[in-house]
């Protein structure tokens, strides 16, 4: 019985062959008409069930996308304010950016009598400024702009105009007077969405921390239009004693605050953020000045170490 098996080849060993051999039998068997070791209706049956899993995966995964871009609003925000991470106070930024970003150095350094020196900060305000002298740079920002004032409030879907371009000195046809030792910077408020300031109508409640400049421009502003005080105002100053002498004379530029017409911002098409230009008249050169510059709402939080409310840099006039 053994021997017949032996004869049928029961037992008989794989035939022998080389790799090449194999390899070529792996890509195609012709006795049993297999194509890297399935069969044709093998190969139908296996993609036919990958098609189908892969088409459902696809049809979820487009299915929860669409729901997922139903439930948000590309210009709203779904967490605002305290809801949100930001949070409800904005920041102060300031312009021009020292080159050195690597340091993330708030030093504002120039030689006053070097062109060339200044003309690595004023080229920086003018491709800053580019959008607000250009409004077709922003998308929408043409046909949305419009001549705000605070007894002219934009409406549904405008934005108010930013007219940099005749706050002279502080124009780049005039070098944002950094040749003259009298540099301009731009004071600009972080924008978050929804947020309302609330205003110092009452003279009465202002902070006894706010500078005295400041709530003597309050009080004369409230007397020519009480309007005027719907205003998020700024000021700016050495931050020591010995940095409030060699700062000298500050003038802003158009108005010492930002305008409340400006606000809630909205995300509207074309919005661009309020700016105050800071000229600093003659500050005394060869010596490091601290500034720092603060905004005032009764709602506004300041925070000078997580810079909310306020913005801190260095200026240095060789």
């Amino acid at each position: 019985m053994a021997d017949k098996k032996k004869e049928t080849g029961f037992y008989s060993p794989p035939e022998s062959k080389d790799t090449w051999e194999n390899v070529k039998h792996f890509f195609y068997d012709p006795k049993e008409g297999k194509i890297f070791g399935r069969t044709g209706p093998s190969w139908a049956k296996i993609g036919l069930f990958y098609l189908i899993f892969y088409a459902i995966l696809a049809s979820l995964f487009g299915i929860m996308l669409w729901i997922f871009y139903h439930t948000l609003d590309p210009r709203v925000p779904r967490w605002q304010l305290t809801e949100s991470l930001i949070g409800q106070n904005p920041g102060l930024g300031f312009r021009p950016f020292p080159n050195d970003s690597e340091t993330r150095s708030s030093l504002i350094w120039y030689q006053g009598k070097s062109r060339q020196s200044c003309k690595l900060w004023t080229d920086t305000l003018e491709k800053f400024l580019e959008v607000y002298r250009k409004p077709g740079l922003t998308p929408g920002r043409g046909q949305n702009i419009y001549n705000c004032d605070y007894d002219r409030p934009p409406g549904k879907g405008q934005v108010c105009d930013v007219d940099v371009k005749n706050w002279y000195p502080c124009t780049a046809e005039n070098n944002f007077n950094y040749h003259l030792s009298s540099p301009c910077v731009f004071i600009k408020l972080n924008k978050i969405y929804g947020w309302q300031p609330e205003f110092f109508n009452d003279t009465r409640e202002l902070p006894e921390k706010m500078p005295e400049d400041l709530k003597n421009l309050i009080s004369v502003q409230k007397s020519i239009n009480p309007e005027l005080l719907k205003t998020v105002w700024v000021s700016c100053e050495g931050e020591s004693p010995l940095d409030r002498e060699n700062i000298g004379d500050i003038q802003y530029i158009p108005r010492q605050g930002f305008p409340g017409y400006f606000y809630p911002y909205m995300n509207t098409e074309g919005y661009l953020s309020p700016l105050i230009a800071v000229h600093f008249k003659r500050p005394k050169t060869g010596i490091i000045i601290n500034v720092e510059c603060r905004a005032w709402a009764k709602n506004l939080k300041v925070d000078r170490r997580e810079k909310i409310g306020t913005v801190h840099f260095e200026l240095l006039i060789d």
